[in-house]
């Protein structure tokens, strides 16, 4: 699954590390996309493995709020 996560609060090249290094530790994703300009997150995942409110709330714990 390919979904597109609107994010607030992301600045930075820091929070794009810090997004992108927190989601790939999540078993399930294969890939993390970040656009700072667009304020969005991009994220595949397989979802028999890790659900996109797994996905969500890992971005949140970062420090950022998905809307």
């Amino acid at each position: 699954m390919n979904v597109t996560l609107n994010v607030q609060g992301m600045s930075c090249n820091h929070c794009v590390i810090s997004i992108e290094g927190a989601l790939q530790k999540l078993d399930g994703v294969s890939k993390v996309t970040v656009s700072l300009a667009d304020n969005q997150v991009s994220v595949t995942f397989d979802e028999s493995v890790v659900s996109l409110d797994n996905v969500k709330e890992t971005i949140e714990d970062q420090g950022y709020d998905v809307v």
